[in-house]
């Protein structure tokens, strides 16, 4: 049920959505120019890797990991890429990975591969048994201000607790903390939002 749902409203939101992926694309190019989507490797389902993909927002040239690893990521922000990840818009090329099965609209975030810390603890809570999502429970509960460890806590209740309204009400607060901008901070020590 709960792929059904993801892989047709996907492609509808990905129909939909065409004329403002063409504007953001054409924003980007006269920003900082190509290329207009950034990929990256992530860990998905089943612990494999898999590539995730974003509208760029950082300056070309700038070096591919979370950033929370660079000290310098406020300078590193396109002016196109500030809106972006403000309002999450950077987000949206990831319906391709849910029309795909690669990811769901909800589930816990998917990891880069080198954070390891966290990576052992979902391994210790079977957090892989479930695809990742666009947004999840630690994104409408603190974001950018948990730990590692309580993201991972957060990860084990929602694949022990999933149910269809379990996700909607994620879907719906991931909506009120977009709008509102809760719990996003930039910056060094932080996940990423690239």
């Amino acid at each position: 049920m709960k792929r059904f749902f993801d892989f047709f409203a996907s492609l509808i939101l990905l129909i939909i959505l065409s004329p403002l992926f063409l504007i953001v694309s054409l924003i980007i190019i006269i920003d900082d120019g190509v290329p207009v989507i950034f990929s990256q490797p992530r860990v998905g389902m089943g612990n494999e890797l898999f590539n995730i993909y974003k509208f760029r927002t950082m300056k070309n040239g700038t070096r591919n990991v979370a950033s929370g690893n660079l000290e310098e990521s406020g300078d590193c922000i396109t002016k196109s890429g500030r809106f972006l990840r403000k309002t999450s818009i950077d987000e949206f090329p990831q319906l391709v990975n849910i029309l795909t099965g690669r990811m769901s609209f909800v589930g816990p975030r998917p990891l880069i591969p080198e954070e390891e810390e966290i990576r052992k603890l979902r391994e210790e809570y079977n957090v892989y048994s479930v695809r990742p999502g666009m947004t999840g429970l630690a994104q409408i509960n603190g974001r950018d201000n948990l730990t590692d460890e309580e993201k991972a806590e957060f990860d084990r209740q929602y694949v022990e607790k999933h149910t269809i309204m379990l996700d909607i009400e994620i879907m719906f607060k991931t909506v009120f903390a977009v709008l509102t901008g809760r719990d996003v901070v930039e910056g060094r020590d932080k996940t990423d939002k690239r």
